[in-house]
């Protein structure tokens, strides 16, 4: 018997809250796999999913023709390590991948999901962020047209050498304006026709158009967006500003030491500013959706849509502005859960709902199921088939884990319950995610009772065995955790500057490069909330050196155009 999910309006199929598996005869065409994916989008951003406040008419229509994973998790709340997750099936032990550096004991000889079908004969691709180090290593892809958030060289970057071709080759903050404006309300130097997230849409549709149906393929579209900084275009702007939005989370218990780091990458003066930035961050996201709605219909025009299985996913959530931090890297669900939908026809019923966990690592056994491609084995899985017939992964818990040393932490969760565990200081928490879904309050702060201490031994008995099983090697003694030292934060704001324009070599062309100054007045000449004085410049100025005489050029031409508007 099939009951109904109604969300905002949308009638969702529940098929008993599993995706039903149809039969596909084996004389059918191999399908394509279009994996889409975001970069630091939250699980409560798209309307038909239960969050009416957004605006996302095409992940709602993925929705519903699809199926939606409710509960699915990044295995690493940061791009560099979720991304290896999703790339090899394993996890930082095997990848060595921790945290988002390179890290010495990286591994680039296991199975990949792209060599592994590139082997069988996909055309295997990718376009956009893929956040690999070294950046253009294949990792199996035929094709790589990359669009990094902060290129080495120009000449590494598919998006930086279009711009100049089309001649925007000038600037230098070619994805919006990081280091003093990083997670504050911007507008895009760059022309809405020749935006990032425009561009990895056409570029989609471009490949989508020149293969029609020649050969089975697998293509990896990845988007920037809604990562900061927010560099909306002028016609999505204001698309949030009269939205009713959540308001955030606030803690009613401490937090853990690490956080300190993300309350300062803020830099976020007051609440209208911090109202304001929310409103483009979901602007943003409201942008990537009507790309995917073109690449939706090019399928459809194309006669593809049917032989295509779409994954939309992203590889890991935003703080903005909850608790007072931002960013990502911490075990709380607006990090670390994330939107998941897979319209598959002939392996999900349209409009079914999954409520289990599932995660990134499930991606690849799930591809290679669909392919009917067999994993070449010497690695235990910590994913599985989404559509295994026989399924064997414990669905009804969540391991995450992030970093290493004392800075590491490892989290585990069921539909109840939630547990931290930071091995910097061995600091602990606990969250009733029933009545207490936004984590606002640690049960293990002060004198937890018998009920709650004898949860806390289940959890963390649990959390050591998934330790033991795929987290990092030597964190885990016979019958408890390592503790380190307590971790002590580095808090500072975020100083990245473009890299590319160092290493251009034509001196003409160095000559004609944009100032930092100039980006930076024209990102925020229409967006008068945000006043340049209330930032931190001497951090700013400081870390990226730059001159007395440029700080003041830019404040006083700040000034002078506040003036001018409130004069009329």
């Amino acid at each position: 018997m099939t009951d109904n999910k109604t969300l905002n309006g949308f009638t969702i199929k529940d098929h008993q809250t599993r995706a039903h598996k149809f039969h596909v005869g084996e004389t059918e065409k191999r399908p394509n796999i279009l994996l889409m994916m975001t970069d630091q989008q939250r699980f409560d951003t798209i309307c038909a999913a239960g969050y009416g406040f957004m605006h996302t008419p095409h992940l709602d229509r993925l929705v519903n023709e699809g199926c939606l994973y409710s509960h699915a998790y990044t295995p690493v709340p940061i791009c560099l390590p979720a991304r290896h997750n999703l790339l090899t099936g394993l996890t930082p032990r095997h990848h060595g991948y921790p945290d988002n550096i390179h890290h010495p004991k990286a591994n680039a000889h296991l199975p990949t999901l792209p060599r592994l079908l590139s082997d069988h004969g996909y055309d295997a691709r990718a376009i956009g962020k893929m956040h690999f180090l070294p950046p253009r290593r294949h990792n199996g892809l035929l094709n790589l047209e990359l669009m990094e958030e902060i290129p080495f060289t120009r000449e590494e970057d598919e998006y930086a050498l279009y711009l100049k071709d089309v001649g925007y080759g000038h600037v230098q903050n070619i994805h919006g304006v990081r280091n003093l404006l990083y997670m504050l309300p911007q507008r895009s130097i760059i022309p809405e026709a020749h935006h990032g997230t425009k561009w990895v849409a056409d570029r989609t549709i471009a490949y989508l158009r020149s293969n029609r149906g020649r050969q089975p393929f697998f293509l990896w579209s990845s988007w920037i967006a809604p990562h900061p900084p927010f560099d909306v275009v002028d016609r999505f702007a204001d698309l949030y500003a009269d939205a009713d939005l959540p308001e955030p989370h606030v803690s009613q218990t401490p937090l853990a030491p690490l956080t300190k780091e993300n309350a300062m990458l803020g830099d976020i003066p007051n609440e209208r500013v911090l109202r304001r930035m929310r409103e483009v961050y979901y602007a943003s996201i409201s942008m990537v959706d009507e790309q995917i709605g073109r690449v939706l219909d090019t399928l459809e025009e194309l006669g593809q849509l049917k032989n295509t299985m779409i994954i939309f996913t992203s590889d890991h959530g935003e703080f903005l502005g909850d608790y007072g931090l931002y960013q990502k890297w911490n075990p709380y669900d607006v990090c670390a859960r994330i939107p998941f939908i897979i319209r598959s026809p002939g392996n999900v019923a349209p409009g079914s709902v999954v409520d289990d966990f599932v995660d990134l690592n499930d991606i690849l056994p799930t591809v290679l199921d669909v392919a009917k491609i067999d994993y070449p084995g010497g690695y235990q899985l910590p994913g599985e088939s989404l559509f295994a017939e026989n399924p064997k992964k414990d669905r009804s818990w969540q391991y995450v884990e992030y970093a290493e040393n004392n800075r590491r932490w490892i989290s585990i969760r069921n539909q109840a319950y939630k547990y931290n565990y930071y091995y910097g200081g061995g600091f602990e928490q606990l969250f009733d995610m029933q009545k207490d879904p936004s984590e606002t309050t640690n049960l293990l702060h002060e004198d937890p009772d018998d009920r709650l201490l004898n949860i806390r031994k289940e959890m963390r008995d649990k959390l050591m065995a998934y330790e033991k099983a795929y987290g990092l090697e030597g964190y885990v003694g016979e019958t408890d955790f390592f503790v380190g030292p307590a971790y002590q934060p580095n808090p500072q704001r975020n100083e990245a500057f473009p890299r590319f324009p160092l290493r251009i070599v034509n001196e003409e062309e160095k000559a004609q490069m944009n100032d930092l100054v100039s980006e930076i007045l024209m990102a925020v000449k229409d967006e008068p909330i945000v006043n340049l004085r209330d930032l931190d410049i001497e951090a700013w100025q400081t870390r990226l050196n730059i001159p007395d005489e440029e700080v003041e050029r830019m404040l006083a031409d700040r000034s002078q155009r506040k003036e001018e508007e409130e004069n009329g």
